[in-house]
């Protein structure tokens, strides 16, 4: 990723439209990752929000995950970056305490938040500054597809009582009684999963005052069982599993092409996955809940909308915003895409037109909003690098350039490295 530091601090200006008091409508630019359905869904959403603000253009730019924060930090750097800035993870955090992003109490009288739950609107709130509203809630969670399940004559797992150990059984058993090319599932080492591993510790990826909080010990733990499953095959080859990094999309994911059992994914992509795959894979509680320190699985705003704080028009972009989040109209047109709608009155309005996937979302979260944990620990600035370092250690270990204790040990200390600078 290029690099933030300074970049942030940079004039942001954003927007085109016509100068101050012109007679031509504001244009505005909004910034968002997904494939062609999720961009044929949003320009609905454009359309109808332009239909009812003539005075207003909106701009979609979008790109797929792998690009959209390489090309957004790039944007930020040459003071080019859209007004409404769609950002997931730890980037609002980071982008909120360099300046980047507008503090959204300017704007409340055109952005309304009192319909969105607590829980979920703390997921854009930083050093006492609402920098965000959530798109929607989702959580981490195992996609299980029983078409692949019932053709190797393996049992669907009772999820609310199974161990990690009774989950390597499972993955094994599956690639074992399937054809060559068939998996348990693809290597599930991602940062969402070790933060629900460690959770479930009574650890997590990092503390509250902005340190790495994953012991040693747990990467350790980590590590040793992904590389039980990569020799048992499992879960593929360390080259295939570096060919499947770069291949992101939904119907590139073996799960998506019928080739896994299982596949560790956020709640929100269920619907894609079923429509790539044509199975009617199911949402599933996360291994070694029952009988952790804690529950691992957390109440995650899965995106979240934002305004470039050097937007030329920040109450046309908070306008469009609250369209957004509060309006049924567009919440009928999103549906769960990015998320179970975090507005109690779009969540209520949409229901009965959901589509038996996002009911099966809404159904999922009803069931896990009791059984979760404590709120996630959002990552300090800095670690949106930490995905990076991951994926590099990670092929370290699958490739046995790296010992478990050595891949651990320089984890920590790398990720360590950059949260301090």
């Amino acid at each position: 990723m290029v690099c933030l530091a300074g970049a942030l601090f940079a004039a942001a200006g954003c927007g085109g439209g016509s100068p101050e008091g012109g007679d031509g409508p504001v244009e505005l630019r909004f910034g968002w990752w997904g494939n062609n359905d999720r961009a044929a869904a949003t320009q609905r959403v454009i359309d109808a929000f332009q239909a009812k603000n003539p005075g207003i253009k909106i701009k979609g730019e979008f790109t797929d995950f792998n690009s959209y924060f390489d090309r957004l930090a790039t944007q930020v750097a040459g003071s080019d970056a859209p007004d409404v800035i769609t950002l997931g993870g730890a980037y609002p955090r980071e982008y909120g305490d360099r300046g980047a992003l507008l503090d959204l109490s300017t704007v409340s009288a055109d952005l309304k938040t009192d319909k969105i739950g607590e829980a979920a609107l703390g997921n854009g709130n930083f050093s006492d500054t609402q920098y965000g509203v959530p798109t929607g809630v989702n959580a981490i969670a195992l996609i299980v597809d029983p078409v692949v399940f019932e053709k190797a004559g393996v049992p669907l797992p009772d999820t609310e009582t199974w161990t990690w150990d009774d989950f390597k059984r499972i993955a094994k058993e599956i690639a074992d009684k399937s054809p060559e090319g068939t998996y348990g599932l693809a290597d599930p080492t991602r940062t969402d999963m070790l933060d629900a591993f460690s959770r479930q510790r009574g650890e997590a990826l990092y503390t509250a005052d902005g340190k790495v909080g994953i012991g040693q010990q747990t990467l350790v733990d980590w590590w040793n069982m992904t590389i039980e499953l990569r020799d048992a095959k499992a879960t593929p080859s360390a080259s295939k599993t570096a060919e499947l990094i770069t291949q992101p999309a939904p119907e590139q994911s073996l799960i998506g092409r019928g080739l896994a059992g299982m596949q560790f994914d956020w709640s929100n992509q269920l619907t894609a996955l079923r429509k790539a795959s044509g199975h009617p894979l199911e949402l599933r509680r996360v291994p070694g809940e029952t009988g952790a320190k804690q529950a691992g699985m957390w109440l995650q705003a899965s995106q979240l909308y934002t305004v470039n704080a050097k937007s030329e028009h920040p109450k046309e972009a908070a306008k469009f915003v609250d369209f957004l989040v509060n309006s049924p109209e567009a919440g009928e047109i999103i549906l769960n895409d990015r998320g179970v709608s975090a507005n109690s009155d779009v969540r209520a309005a949409v229901q009965a037109k959901l589509s038996p996937d996002d009911a099966a979302q809404v159904k999922f979260i009803d069931e896990l909003t009791p059984k979760a944990g404590p709120p996630l620990v959002i990552g300090p600035t800095g670690s949106t690098d930490t995905p990076k370092i991951l994926d590099r250690i990670n092929a370290e270990v699958l490739f046995d350039k790296r010992a478990p204790a050595d891949a651990a040990a320089e984890f920590i200390k790398q990720v360590t490295a950059v949260i301090a600078q």
